[in-house]
Order: C-alpha cells, then structure tokens, then sequence
C-alpha cells in the first residue's frame, strides 16, 4: 500500500504505543480494503477503528508519544497527527449509525500491517459503514462491489443483514447492483438472503406508507438533501433514533461540508 517511509514509521509507531498500552484497535480504511481484496491505492492517511469508551485512553497515549491529537467531529472522529502524517481514530460513523461496538473486535480478522501483526475491521461492518456513503464527491460502492466479490463465500449473511436493521433497503440496493457489475456472479450472494430482502420489499409496498414526512437521505449524503430539509421541510432523520447524532452534531457536520472540499 502506497505510503512514504516516514509515514509508515509514524503508523508503526502509532500501532507499538496502542499495543504497549493494552489499548484494543482495528486497522480499517484502505489497507483493510486491501487485505480483503487485494486492492491497492494511495492513501493520506491511516485510520483505526475504536471503541468510543477506549477513544481518550487512546488519544492519551498518543498524545504523550508527542502527536497532535484533537477530537475532529465528537460524533465519530478523531485525529492524530505528526509532521509525517494522520491516523484518523474512529469510533463511529459520519452518519451517526455505524458505532464501533464489540461485534467489531468479535469478528475482527487478523493479518499484518507495516510488518505489525494486526487485527482488520470485519468485512461485514466494512459493508455496512461503507454503504451509506453516497456524496457527489465520494462513493463507496465500488469498494462493496469488491468486497463482496472477493468474500462472498465468508461473509457472515445473518450478522450483515442484521447490521442493517431498518437501513436494509440500503442493503437490497447494493446487493442488486453486484448482480449488475458482475451478472456471472450474482448466485455467490445466498438466494435466502436476496430472496428475504425482496419479500421485505414487497410486504413494504402492500402496507400504507408512514404518515411523517422524513427524508432519509441524509443518512446517505450529509450535503445533497439539505434542500429537502432547509426548504422543503422534511424531518431530517438524523435527529430521531435513527442516528446517535445530536443536533450540534448535525450543525458541525454541515458546517464543514465546505472545508472538505478544499484542495
């Protein structure tokens, strides 16, 4: 995986003092991509998965190793960072739906990083997280496409659809997309599962649709359905159950929309 050696050493550095610490995880982002798929691209940075109860311990340790360390967005991410590089600390989603929980580390798959022995993001939260991020200047779809094709046969089905919950429309559409990006293997996806999902559909549409005029896309892109909140009155679902995110939360995020989009 593409990196300067300055910045592999920080990440190395980074990973010693977590490990000599007993601090517990996850190696996520691009080289988990990479340890599932085989593929491989330019990375600015290296992120670790956490648990939100761990995240100050962490940031502690780093922080007394000499590192720069901020809570970025206090809903989901952190940073950690020297003259080399960031290692983004992650404990949740942009969204406000993916939380690290223990199911993460239950599931975890090992392998190596740096020459450091390490433990992965499960495939199936690597789906789940992905799934949601649909801006106009960042998809993951692709990235789902390629995980599914390279562990279609490992992929825990049950524990996936589960982590989807009520979001598993979400699910269907990029199940239904495999089979379109890859028509000679659309049979690896279970048929129980896709049969299960489309039976949810077509009980969905014999029933009345909710009387609460919500939009659910911002779960899905934190810019592209403000207008349906801003000018159309639409409930953002961000601020029900749907999302671990309170509304301060909601404002510092859309407050930093233009920022992300600076060179």
């Amino acid at each position: 995986m593409p990196a300067g050696s300055d910045a592999r050493e920080f990440y190395r550095q980074t990973m010693a003092a977590l490990n000599e610490a007993g601090l517990l995880f996850l190696v996520g982002g691009g080289y988990a991509l990479g340890h599932y798929t085989g593929v491989e691209r330019d990375t600015k940075d290296f992120d670790i998965f956490v648990r939100r109860e761990d995240y100050d311990a962490i940031m502690g340790v780093l922080a007394r190793h000499g590192y720069h360390t901020e809570l970025t967005f206090p809903h989901w991410l952190g940073k950690a960072a020297c003259e080399h590089g960031y290692v983004d600390v992650i404990f949740n989603s942009g969204n406000g739906v993916a939380r690290v929980d223990d199911g993460w580390f239950e599931h975890a798959s090992e392998g190596e990083a740096f020459g450091v022995p390490v433990r992965f993001c499960p495939v199936e939260e690597m789906i789940w997280s992905k799934a949601f991020i649909m801006e106009r200047e960042r998809f993951d779809g692709a990235d789902i496409m390629h995980l599914i094709l390279a562990c279609a046969e490992v992929i825990d089905w049950p524990r996936l659809v589960t982590r989807f919950g009520p979001h598993w429309r979400v699910l269907l559409s990029h199940l239904c997309l495999f089979g379109f990006v890859y028509p000679s293997e659309r049979n690896r996806i279970p048929e129980w599962v896709m049969n299960g999902l489309i039976g949810r559909l077509d009980r969905e549409m014999r029933s009345p649709p909710p009387q609460e005029k919500t939009v659910q896309g911002t779960l899905l892109s934190r810019e592209q359905y403000l207008i349906d909140v801003q000018r159309w009155g639409l409930e953002d679902v961000r601020h029900t159950d749907a999302s671990t995110m309170s509304p301060d939360d909601v404002v510092l995020w859309t407050a930093a929309i233009d920022e992300s989009k600076k060179p």
